[in-house]
């Protein structure tokens, strides 16, 4: 980093004590290491809710993890200095975008892991890059389809109904759950084009719109689950981690990190965890959960992925 050099470098150049040397500002840590960190929180944010609804509601483990989230992100808007946004305008468009970034894509995950396993919900959500290359043809008249990325979406589309084994007729899933998690991750990119027609060069902060993102998505949860969901009669100690660890690391630790890699290495390269994160997802539910995987699940996981890199390639300048 260019502080910390500078910074060295003024410390080498200035004559100091022989007896109490001036110690040298740590370097951050390789951005490579917190890439591969992002991967594994996200990879496993899938057996988290698996493991979470084992022991309470899928409306409670999602108010549970924007709870956790929220607390992480405060904290870091405490030791930043950061304040919350102002403007009634901005406050209206942020609770529309909690809504389609948190509330809804959360809880539809917990309530399709009630019935298909964790390794196709993390599966399902490496369609978002298909389903936001779609819509943004649509709704953003700035990006131009190519002949390239036309065809990542039909591969990446093929790719998801491999996973699900169509030819055979879907025979041995859940079409409700699997519904679910395909929702919610059509739900992201809608969220990410919306933010970015009403919120881009607000002058907030990320950091300040992400916590009150997060901070009225809790407030959204924090209404809906006493009307759909009773308090639980004990509280299970291994989903109640499991739920911690979803909003500590998976919701909160993870923004911050994604934010630093963004303005590190370039939202292009950042974006590119979204490809290990079904591989990870599909690991941890094998081995640790021991979710059973048919040949068609990594096969089309595969093929998902490829068309959705071919969907973020750019048109030649």
């Amino acid at each position: 980093m260019t502080t910390a050099t500078g910074s060295r470098a003024q410390a080498e150049a200035t004559p100091r004590p022989a007896s109490r040397p001036r110690p040298r500002p740590r370097a951050r840590l390789d951005w490579r290491l917190r890439f591969a960190a992002l991967s594994l929180i996200w990879g496993f944010s899938f057996l988290l809710i698996k493991v979470g609804t084992h022991g309470y509601a899928p409306f409670q483990v999602t108010l549970g993890r924007l709870v956790f989230g929220t607390a992480v992100l405060a904290a870091a808007m405490a030791v930043k200095r950061e304040r919350l946004p102002r403007g009634a305008r901005t406050w209206g468009h942020l609770t529309v975008a909690a809504f389609l970034l948190n509330a809804l894509p959360f809880s539809l995950f917990a309530y399709s892991e009630l019935t298909i396993p964790s390794t196709l919900a993390g599966i399902c959500n490496a369609t978002s890059p298909l389903w936001g290359m779609a819509l943004s043809l649509v709704a953003l008249s700035e990006d131009r389809p190519t002949r390239v990325r036309v065809a990542g979406l039909g591969l990446g589309f093929l790719g998801v109904l491999t996973v699900l084994g169509a030819w055979q007729g879907f025979h041995g899933l859940d079409a409700t759950g699997t519904a679910m998690a395909l929702l919610a991750s059509l739900s992201y990119p809608i969220g990410w084009i919306y933010v970015r027609r009403t919120l881009a060069g607000s002058g907030e902060s990320h950091l300040s719109l992400t916590g009150a993102q997060l901070l009225l998505a809790t407030g959204q949860l924090a209404v809906v689950t006493p009307v759909f969901s009773s308090l639980p009669g004990s509280f299970p100690v291994v989903p109640l981690l499991a739920i911690v660890a979803l909003g500590a690391l998976g919701t909160g630790l993870a923004v911050l990190l994604q934010y630093g890699l963004v303005a590190e290495v370039g939202p292009t390269t950042a974006q590119m965890v979204t490809y290990f994160i079904p591989v990870i997802a599909t690991a941890a539910g094998v081995v640790v959960l021991g979710e059973s995987l048919r040949w068609t699940t990594p096969v089309g996981a595969v093929i998902v992925l490829v068309g959705a890199a071919l969907t973020q390639v750019k048109r030649a300048p």
